[in-house]
């Protein structure tokens, strides 16, 4: 079994992790929220420089936690894609240091990989394949998980991600950052059926509708154009059953692409992941439509849905047991398929 140094630097989170096959040995994660919160959302530049300051100490608190040295790690892994390149560089430059240093291998890993692997923390005797619907501030996509290293897109948000979607409508309501936290307390109070939202269809060039793609665009318009309206009125705006129609809507909305999905692809699994997986409402919708159909339904644990390197860490072990490691020409990317991950690797076919 792998014991893999794994750093993620991606966007406003500095985290290293020490992971051996699926068991998280330490997990370090300095949040740079309170930074970004007086500029409303993530400045890359700051986010860099606040990765450089820490990531030395994370990498020295993440040893002692698991009370390892380096004559016990077998790779070095960082995230390499997509991201903010800046913070990219930070992280990957660390993990080429080491290996170089420590003459390890080095493991490059994709994001989004690394927030499906974030199940296997949950559930180490998960296994391909199954779908997995990933929601988070950039992204929202339903991915068929085949293996290691395998996976197909199956359908994607055309516009805002829905944690996208969570913070401006946030904004609008007047609240702070990020949003969705914020939302998700205000929901817990408010009536889901006060305001009629819509749920967002995305067309076929040839007609019709397409069954696993998401939008947002015309939610957060619909939001705009009713917190404009309420406030003409001179009284408070009704923030819990706004907050509660709007996560009701999209709830609903990834809940009936994924249950949909699944039942048309024969997958029984539909594991959770990235952020939004920790939204109490999306939780409560998935697991009661998915009762209903016999499908088994995954949330990672909380601290494993925002941005960690457990996930990556475990992502790479697995990758290193396969013998895929990274060359140390690696680069850092900000957009790249995560069905394109193998290009990351030297691998025997």
């Amino acid at each position: 079994m792998a014991t893999v140094l794994a750093i993620e630097t991606s966007c406003d989170e500095t985290a290293v992790a020490i992971v051996k096959n699926r068991q998280v040995l330490s997990s370090i994660v300095s949040s740079q929220i309170a930074v970004h919160r007086q500029y409303g959302g993530v400045v890359p530049e700051v986010a860099s420089r606040q990765h450089v300051e820490i990531v030395n100490q994370a990498i020295a608190q993440a040893l002692q936690a698991a009370a390892l040295d380096w004559s016990n790690i077998d790779g070095v892994a960082a995230t390499c894609a997509p991201g903010l390149v800046g913070a990219l560089l930070v992280g990957l430059t660390a993990a080429k240091t080491l290996a170089l240093i420590h003459q390890k291998p080095l493991i490059g890993v994709h994001h989004l990989e690394g927030h499906i692997y974030a199940s296997y923390l949950s559930d180490p005797t998960l296994e391909p394949p199954f779908l997995c619907l990933l929601v988070s501030g950039g992204h929202t996509s339903l991915i068929y998980v085949k293996a290691c290293g395998r996976y197909e897109i199956l359908g994607q948000t055309r516009d805002d991600a829905a944690g996208e979607a969570f913070d401006k409508v946030a904004r609008l309501m007047g609240l702070g950052y990020p949003g969705g936290p914020i939302l998700d307390r205000l929901a817990a109070e408010g009536n889901p059926t006060s305001f009629s939202l819509p749920e967002g269809q995305v067309s076929r060039p040839q007609g019709g509708y397409h069954p696993y793609d998401s939008s947002f665009s015309g939610l957060k318009t619909a939001m705009l154009r009713l917190v404009q309206k309420l406030q003409q009125t001179g009284q408070p705006l009704p923030l819990e059953d706004l907050a509660a129609s709007f996560q009701a809507t999209v709830a609903r909305s990834l809940t009936k692409r994924a249950i949909a999905c699944a039942l048309d692809y024969g997958l029984t699994t539909i594991a959770i992941g990235g952020g939004v997986a920790a939204n109490t409402g999306l939780r409560q919708h998935l697991q009661a439509a998915a009762s209903l159909h016999s499908l088994k339904v995954m949330f990672p644990p909380m601290q494993y849905c925002t941005d960690n390197a457990a996930m990556i860490g475990c992502a790479a072990a697995d990758h290193l047991e396969q013998g895929h490691t990274s060359p140390l020409t690696l680069g850092a990317l900000s957009r790249l398929p995560v069905s394109d991950v193998m290009q990351l690797y030297h691998f025997e076919p």
